[in-house]
């Protein structure tokens, strides 16, 4: 899928296809805003949300069938990253006066295209799709959303709206962590043993998929109670970290040849010390100070601080025979076509903690916030799906 998506792009014989004009003349749709950040109690429902536009060639308006919430989500509720997401929505301070609210979250999207910019040939309207809406963009908790052509991809055959919103945040995480961060892929893979820190939630179940669907060896670290459901993704020895002491525990195994860190905090004072010595072993957290750094410091000193944290963490290990890798969320409608024919084949399946109605989005971020997910927490733009 992804190499016919290059053809058709590279070709030019495509035809190019124009707007595709609404029978409707709507300029409002109903959508989940926030109008500053706080808790739960800034989450506002709304019919009268400013109807998606499509502003560049290369977009689609996409009739929003199922979302889901991240853990980013519930973050940028609080006023996390703002900074550096303003900055990539507006880099040139042309929009003097504006603000980033009201602010639609959401960042996975199941649903329809109903409508294409001239330079859009891979997708006509009608076309069941997926995506990851990037987090400087209006999200995905709306009747519509606008998203580039290549962060999109056709969505899986043998999944639902439902089932599909629940993978491509979690799924292109994953995959900028091992895949293209960390190298791997399923071609040398195979006998490789890895360590997943925080294997249970969203991020963790996909990974362990992936890697088993590339034959890795995955040793996955969660509590005692979702052990069931991470073997039966295919795990092959899975540690409780509340039954003593972790670093104790993991330190009687084999050493690994790549570590991916969810959890972040202490684990990463002693996580490096599990990996081969000389072999190429890889480290990769996707618990970083980027979006922190620069909240608290302002931009340039914030990317100042961020740099030379990373590369004095990435020499000082590199001296002790390891590497050491930060990770982040990439949007990428090739990756997920790669990761749909995955899901086709029945090597990669969602795990859904929890289902709910548009109506009821609150409640879904009350259960996000609560913690200890076994998967994701759905949103049904659209009943029945």
């Amino acid at each position: 899928a992804a190499g016919g998506r290059a053809l058709r792009w590279a070709s030019g014989r495509a035809p190019a296809r124009g707007f595709r004009a609404s029978p409707r003349a709507r300029t409002a749709m109903p959508s989940w805003v926030i109008d500053r950040y706080g808790s739960n109690e800034v989450l506002r429902f709304t019919r009268e949300m400013m109807f998606p536009i499509i502003h560049f060639p290369n977009e689609v308006i996409i009739k929003v069938h199922a979302a889901s919430l991240n853990p980013i989500d519930l973050s940028m509720r609080s006023g996390y990253g703002a900074t550096a997401l303003n900055m990539k929505r507006d880099p040139l301070k042309l929009k003097t006066g504006l603000t980033e609210f009201p602010m639609t979250l959401g960042r996975d999207v199941s649903g329809v295209v109903m409508e294409c910019g001239l330079g859009v040939s891979y997708f006509k309207p009608g076309d069941e799709v997926w995506a990851a809406i990037p987090p400087w963009k209006q999200g995905t908790l709306s009747e519509f959303v606008v998203a580039s052509g290549n962060e999109v991809s056709f969505k899986p055959k043998c999944l639902s709206h439902t089932e599909a919103a629940a993978l491509p945040y979690v799924g292109l995480t994953a995959w900028s962590a091992l895949n293209q961060v960390g190298g791997l892929n399923q071609s040398n893979c195979s006998g490789k043993r890895i360590l997943i820190l925080g294997a249970s939630g969203g991020v963790g179940t996909f990974a362990v998929q992936l890697l088993k669907a590339w034959n890795a060896h995955v040793t996955a670290v969660c509590s005692h109670d979702a052990s069931t459901l991470v073997k039966k993704l295919g795990a092959d020895d899975v540690i409780d970290y509340k039954s003593g002491n972790l670093e104790e525990q993991l330190k009687t195994l084999p050493l690994f040849d790549f570590i991916l860190d969810n959890v972040g905090g202490s684990t990463e004072k002693w996580a490096l010390d599990l990996l081969k010595k000389w072999s190429g072993a890889t480290y990769v957290t996707l618990v970083t100070p980027f979006l922190i750094n620069m909240d608290k410091l302002g931009v340039a000193d914030g990317m100042l601080q961020t740099g030379v944290t990373v590369g004095s963490k990435t020499l000082k290990h590199l001296l002790k025979g390891v590497h050491y890798r930060w990770a982040f969320f990439m949007p990428s409608g090739p990756s997920l076509d790669e990761i749909a024919e995955l899901v086709d084949s029945g090597k990669i399946q969602p795990v859904i903690d929890e289902v709910f109605s548009f109506s009821e989005v609150p409640k879904a971020f009350l259960k996000l916030e609560g913690g200890h997910a076994r998967g994701k927490t759905v949103i049904n733009v659209i009943s029945r799906q």
